[in-house]
């Protein structure tokens, strides 16, 4: 069994982005909108090619060298703007390389091990077996030489500080190639990628007057834009600026948005156009202080709510501050077929649904799953297995879990994040049977969450550690595994119940069946009544 790392609090989000359509435009403002971004889109495209070409010599000289060539094209803090976002993107793309190059290093090394072994040789549990066949063993052996000349090019331009970038999106550029299966059109094809190239981004300032003197939105809604150097023909206000018909309101965070703009704190804007609902959003974001978490004790004080992850469902359960299963488990049901939008709209409502339940119950913490499918689902490692590499796919991780911890924050819950290792496994065999009856149906996803939150509380996860044999009636008392050292009377003798010992006679039996009345006649008490000889009982209980 391998080491489990301790529970901890998830500390809290440390940004918040809000979006809203831009309403009420007119042909005039669209044209503009179209034209900056262009413009400042073919700028930023020639930014990224000479930050790829500095690969790793670039240093601040050559930083300040591409900011002053931009500023006469747009503005000092266009060009600001600019240079920022091709750095952040130059460095996802080398973060994507780092992990695609670990990816191809597990592959071949898993090849090689296997390829070395025996066929139909059986594997072990930390290390895969041989190949059923010498045909699959002729295939991995082609495909491993295949991995290996990948690993070497990856390798030399990781070494070299060669990144491979494409503005508007790899996957958009390759559907070029393949307009009838996408069921597009050329010119529908070309109005996404032009507008996927556009550049209408805008870092906030502190001290600016609303927040940010580029793309300025005023507390009433008034959209105003600082038009680059070449494009001045165009404004409509003084200083350069063009000022949009259309007026903008941001339902979530409204109050929050508009206590930052009218303190000139900074915010940044970025403006993006839908091509294929021929609409315009704005998406407004900021920096917030990273919410103080709270101790891990006091999070759990009025107990926890173990929520495992599933590819279409959130299974949760209440659990008492003794780590005791309460009421009964709830099932949070999405469906994440379909366009991005509905899969994230889906898991927003059923977090939702599990976040006001929580508050419902009273209790302020959740426990999930510290889960992390990066390297368990490689085609070599699990290459027969189609069905579980899709699965594992398919689980929305790094999504919920970001959704999550920023919800809970919102609503003042905790979130506590544990090792995954073995819950499921430990759930089922220790709790699926028991709390299964003829009114409620168990699942091994229910049993897991249980081990979820009893793991997050710090007790085990088994259900009871059975005591020996010799001291299993009332020789020590009942004893539990959440039972500390420090509690009274957790070996002591059981309270005695006053009244006779003998199992056949209740407490004060002489005195209740003198006095009761019997059933079998209707209202008539019987002449003579019975009553119980003392002397029996001493008898008895010689």
């Amino acid at each position: 069994m391998r080491n489990l790392t301790a529970p901890f609090v998830v500390p809290g989000p440390s940004g918040v982005t809000v979006r809203t359509r831009l309403k009420q435009l007119t042909a005039a403002d669209e044209e503009v909108l179209r034209q900056v971004g262009a413009h400042l889109g073919t700028l930023a495209c020639r930014d990224l090619k000479a930050r790829c070409h500095d690969g790793l010599g670039h240093d601040a000289k050559a930083w300040a060298a591409r900011k002053r060539e931009l500023t006469p094209l747009s503005s000092a803090r266009w060009a600001g703007a600019i240079t920022k976002a091709t750095h952040e993107q130059w460095a996802l793309a080398r973060r994507g390389a780092l992990a695609h190059l670990q990816n191809l290093e597990s592959g071949v090394r898993t090849l090689r091990h296997r390829l070395a072994l025996p066929l139909d040789q059986k594997g072990s549990k930390k290390a895969p077996g041989g190949y059923r066949s010498r045909r699959e063993w002729h295939a991995k052996d082609r495909r491993l030489h295949v991995l290996e000349d990948r690993l070497a090019r990856e390798r030399a331009d990781w070494e070299a500080g060669t990144v491979h970038v494409v503005r508007g999106g790899k996957r958009l550029a390759r559907m070029r190639h393949q307009l009838p299966a996408a069921r597009l059109t050329e010119t529908q094809w070309r109005e996404r990628w032009e507008a996927a190239r556009w550049f209408l981004r805008a870092d906030g300032e502190s001290g600016k007057q609303y927040g940010n003197e580029t793309i300025r939105i005023a507390p009433d809604g008034e959209v105003s834009i600082r038009l680059p150097a070449p494009l001045k023909q165009l404004a409509n206000a003084p200083h350069g600026r063009y000022v949009l018909t259309g007026r903008v309101a941001f339902a979530h965070r409204e109050q929050e948005w508009t206590d930052r703009v009218a303190a000139n704190r900074a915010v940044a804007y970025r403006i993006h156009h839908d091509v294929t609902r021929a609409r315009w959003y704005v998406t407004a974001s900021w920096q917030k202080p990273i919410t103080r978490t709270i101790p891990l004790a006091a999070a759990l004080a009025d107990g926890v709510i173990g929520v495992d992850t599933n590819a279409d469902h959130l299974a949760a359960w209440r659990l008492d501050m003794h780590g005791n299963p309460t009421g009964s488990p709830r099932r949070f049901s999405y469906d994440l077929t379909g366009p991005a939008g509905h899969r994230d709209a889906q898991l927003r409502h059923a977090l939702t649904r599990l976040l006001h339940w929580a508050r419902t119950c009273g209790v302020r913490a959740l426990a999930v799953e510290d889960l992390d499918f990066t390297a368990e689902k490689t085609r070599e490692k699990h290459g027969g297995r189609k069905r579980f590499r899709q699965l594992v796919s398919g689980l929305p991780t790094g999504r919920l879990h970001a959704r999550l911890v920023s919800m809970a924050d919102a609503m003042g819950l905790t979130v506590i994040a544990v090792d995954p290792a073995y819950t499921s496994r430990w759930g089922a065999q220790h709790w699926q049977k028991p709390l299964t009856s003829k009114n409620r149906r168990t699942t091994r996803h229910d049993a897991a969450s249980i081990a979820i939150g009893r793991r997050a509380q710090g007790h085990p996860l088994r259900r009871r550690t059975t005591p020996p044999r010799a001291h299993r009636s009332d020789v020590h008392g009942p004893w539990i595994a959440q039972a500390g050292g420090d509690a009274p009377g957790r070996e002591g003798p059981r309270r005695r119940v006053p009244g006779p010992r003998t199992r056949s006679v209740p407490p004060d039996a002489e005195r209740t069946r003198a006095t009761r009345t019997p059933t079998t006649v209707r209202g008539v008490r019987s002449e003579r009544e019975w009553v119980q000889d003392p002397l029996l009982l001493t008898h008895q209980e010689r």
